[in-house]
């Protein structure tokens, strides 16, 4: 008689229970990615990779809805564990550079001549 094997303390069908129940709290985004790259509820191995994968995805520090603010400085933050600091700092400088044309720029084309003055007496 063969012995049952088991995954985290479950058997094949309670994996493939859990991976359908998990599913439902993933976008369709994330259940189509799974689909594309042959993660299947078939078979014991595909079983236990899906399994994982779900898990990884629902435990996944990502899935939190970020701001559009807070996905470009944590994009930021990934790039600069890539870059040199002479990278990072020519980035800056170039950067700094930069700011400084569009802001000259800008008051070319909108000097502020007038000088605005704010009446708090009424207050």
């Amino acid at each position: 008689m063969a012995s049952k094997k088991e995954f985290n303390g479950m058997g094949y069908r309670q994996v493939q229970r859990s991976n359908s129940d998990n599913k439902a709290q993933i976008t369709s985004e994330e259940i189509q990615l799974l689909k594309n790259s042959g993660y299947k509820n078939v078979g014991w191995e595909k079983v236990t990779q899906l399994y994982l994968k779900i898990q990884e995805m629902l435990t996944s520090p990502y899935r939190e809805n970020w701001s559009l603010d807070e996905l470009f400085l944590e994009a930021d933050r990934i790039g600069r564990k890539y870059q040199s600091a002479d990278e990072i700092a020519t980035f800056e400088k170039q950067f700094t550079m930069l700011s400084q044309e569009i802001e000259d720029e800008i008051d070319r084309h909108f000097p502020d001549t007038q000088v605005e003055t704010i009446d708090f007496s009424r207050v």
